[in-house]
């Protein structure tokens, strides 16, 4: 099958460097599937007047490289520009591809020759203008290759005369989708009509549409064309994702009868006027990406969308979304470790007097909001920059797996009484005793986010997938509602005090549950350990193992001075700082250990998800089981070792002939976040049914053998 991705090459071209002077194009970087340059349309800058950047690709007979929507295969090129500071460069102007089938799918992809422009805007004289271009880019044939190279230009400033590679500018506008001057609406059965004046039987001999998103309509379908009384008619057959409450959104290609092109971006709105589903919402629909800045990350390749629900009803039912899911989020397996914490200081609390009780509620729902607040910083800032995250992404990087492991470790030592957070300050008065308090829950608030972000609970999907796509405003509204859901059970004794007296009395029994509450903690760590093996191998697990050595060398260092004077106190201190500083400098080894090492192992009766596959399958006619799962994912876990693996699952799906096929996203992976980005979710688990006949099932988030059977039964009944 093509493109399986294929660590050929060295795993691509190594990153090509070379000294910068004057040219209106980079040296290129030379593969022997292609040549590409970074180039420029004119000889000069000139202060206050924009020009164009283009990566120019020139590939190998046979070969190719995709477009931002590469179809049921492949990666779009991504390009990271360094600018002089206070110039700005635009969204990749894509031209429209063509549409090329590769085995069972359909792909969007250029051949010979292309190039993807940007827009550079510069206000400043400088004495040069220099530029550094990192790119990335998956090449195809028979077999894929990821390649990238860096490149450079130094433009000098003057009049911007057009340069020599000019005309390849004009040829990638010539080809860029211009604003559709047509009414578009799309049918319920996926009938794409298309109404103007200048459309005629003599003016159109043949179009097409190519889709902004993977998914929306099936790519390899023919598209019956139609044309009578200025209205144009597509014919499309409906995709695995298509909504018919959604709009639909891409490029149309009207074709003249002299055999030239036109290309124009489409938004065509549902003809019954619905209102778009949260599903549809999160579906990507842009052609081109959200500007960069003078410095834009990795990821210009990948759409964001700015279609979301509007309307007063569809953001109260977001926002109830978010609050359920964060409520719910309290059950999850992944807080667990964290409800210990909360156990000790609910009964620290129960017989304090109310403000006291007051403060405490309300510093521990302080925290959780400025965690969420952080992740929908974060969140936004990536979705700024093209880059896919999901819910839980960050638990994908070993370097954060590995530090979260160590302080779970940290907080089982204390929890232990190997050290005492602030000891000598709980004895210092009745005030700072409060302040030391609201300090502690302000601190497990933003701990219970953290740790709580490896789980999805229910609603939490459509929520998430709704503020991936929503303005920044609503998307960071959605994200505090959902904080205020993970809140709200210990925020409730802000607004009733008196209910902590329901509580156990506290006593001696507190210190022994303070110590047997560390255990979930260690247990905690030793599972991130288990996940980090998974993406960094034995080499990772040791480097982190030795760090945690330092951890609990520093947590017995401050134990074993804490409540002495003067230089004992000072030492341990000292000393326990350099073993921290010293387990942080092997983070550096943990991200730079390869990432080729096996992740969750496909059960023997399940095959690895890729989109080749799927297609293959359901071309076949065998109904499929999706199964979207990551190693940090405990429900995930849980799910698979309680119901997937029970007998009764596996005997259903001997029974009707399932193909269990699972998907790994323990580490980033692109094709894995458009599957679910697709089906309306940002992050895992995520179960989906394809029958041999009808519309795909989501499965609920936590399942359970009723579910499966169940749904195998009905849809195959």
């Amino acid at each position: 099958m093509n493109c399986v991705l294929t660590a050929l090459w060295f795993l691509g071209v190594a990153l090509v460097t070379t000294a910068p002077a004057f040219a209106d194009q980079s040296k290129p970087v030379v593969t022997p599937h292609v040549q590409v340059t970074l180039a420029s349309d004119v000889e000069a800058v000139d202060p206050g007047k924009p020009f164009h950047l283009g990566l120019h690709f020139k590939l190998t007979k046979g070969w190719h490289i995709y477009w931002i929507n590469p179809g049921a295969a492949g990666e779009p090129p991504e390009l990271d520009l360094t600018l002089p500071q206070g110039a700005k460069a635009s969204a990749v102007a894509w031209p429209a591809p063509l549409r090329l089938r590769e085995g069972l799918v359909m792909t969007y992809s250029y051949l010979n020759e292309v190039l993807l422009p940007v827009t550079v805007t510069n206000s400043k004289r400088l004495s040069s203008f220099q530029v550094t271009a990192k790119a990335h880019w998956l090449v195809c044939a028979n077999i894929c290759v990821p390649e990238q190279g860096t490149f450079y230009l130094d433009l000098p400033m003057g009049n911007a005369t057009p340069s020599a590679e000019a005309p390849l500018f004009a040829a990638a506008a010539a080809r860029s989708p211009k604003p559709s001057p047509y009414d578009a609406r799309v049918s319920p059965g996926a009938i794409l009509s298309v109404r103007g004046k200048k459309l005629s039987p003599q003016s159109v001999q043949d179009a097409w549409f190519l889709p902004a998103a993977w998914g929306e309509i099936d790519d390899l379908a023919a598209q019956k064309f139609s044309i009578a009384s200025g209205e144009l008619k597509l014919a499309l057959k409906p995709g695995e994702t298509f909504d018919p409450r959604a709009m639909l959104s891409g490029v149309l290609v009207i074709k003249a009868p002299n055999g030239g092109e036109s290309f124009f971006t489409i938004d065509a709105k549902p003809e019954n006027g619905a209102v778009p589903s949260v599903a549809a919402a999160a579906r990507p629909a842009a052609i081109q990406q959200s500007a960069t800045t003078a410095a834009p990350s990795k990821g210009q390749g990948k759409a964001t969308s700015g279609r979301v629900i509007s309307d007063g009803a569809g953001v109260l039912w977001i926002l109830g979304f978010a609050f359920l899911g964060g409520l719910i989020l309290n059950l999850m397996p992944c807080v667990f470790p964290i409800l210990a914490m909360k156990a000790v200081t609910f009964a620290n609390v129960s017989r304090q007097a109310h403000r006291v009780v007051r403060a405490h509620a309300a510093s521990y729902v302080l925290g959780v909001l400025v965690a969420f607040a952080g992740v929908a910083g974060l969140f936004l800032a990536l979705r700024a920059t093209g880059l896919s995250a999901g819910w839980g992404f960050q638990f994908q990087s070993p370097v954060l797996v590995t530090m979260m492991a160590w302080l779970l470790l940290a907080i089982g030592f204390n929890l232990s009484g190997v050290f005492e957070i602030g000891g000598r300050f709980i004895e210092a008065g009745d005030g700072l005793t409060r302040l030391h308090g609201g300090a502690g829950s302000f601190f497990t608030g933003l701990l219970a986010v953290l740790v709580a972000t490896p789980c999805t609970a229910p609603f939490m999907g459509a929520a998430i997938a709704a503020a991936v796509t929503a303005p920044p405003a609503l998307a960071f509204l959605i994200f505090l509602t959902m904080g205020l859901g993970l809140a709200a059970p210990y925020g409730l004794l802000a607004l009733a005090p008196g209910a902590a007296h329901f509580l156990p009395k506290p006593g001696a029994w507190m210190v022994i549950l303070k110590q047997v509450l560390a255990f979930p903690m260690y247990g905690a760590a030793v599972w991130l350990a288990w996940v980090l093996s998974l993406q960094a191998g034995a080499e990772g697990v040791l480097l982190a193992l030795t760090g945690a050595v330092l951890v609990a060398f520093a947590a017995w260092l401050l134990g074993t001075t804490q409540g002495r004077e003067g230089r004992a106190n000072l030492f341990g201190k000292v000393l326990a700082a350099v073993a921290v500083v010293c387990a942080l400098v092997l983070l550096r080894g943990v991200s730079a250990v390869p990432s080729g090492v096996a992740i969750i192992a496909a059960s023997a009766d399940a095959l690895p998800y890729s989109p080749e596959r799927l297609a293959a399958l359901r071309a076949e006619g065998r109904p499929v089981f999706v199964d979207m799962t990551a190693a940090w994912c405990v429900t995930c876990l849980i799910n698979e070792r309680v119901t997937l693996a029970s007998a009764t699952v596996r005997q259903a799906f001997a029974a009707h002939n399932v193909v269990y096929v699972k998907g790994d996203w323990t580490r980033a992976d692109p094709a894995i976040t458009r599957f679910l980005r697709a089906h309306g979710r940002d992050g895992v688990p995520l179960y989906v049914y394809f029958p041999v006949r009808g519309e795909p099932v989501v499965l609920p988030q936590i399942l359970t053998t009723d579910i499966v059977v169940s749904e195998l039964n009905h849809t195959n009944s």
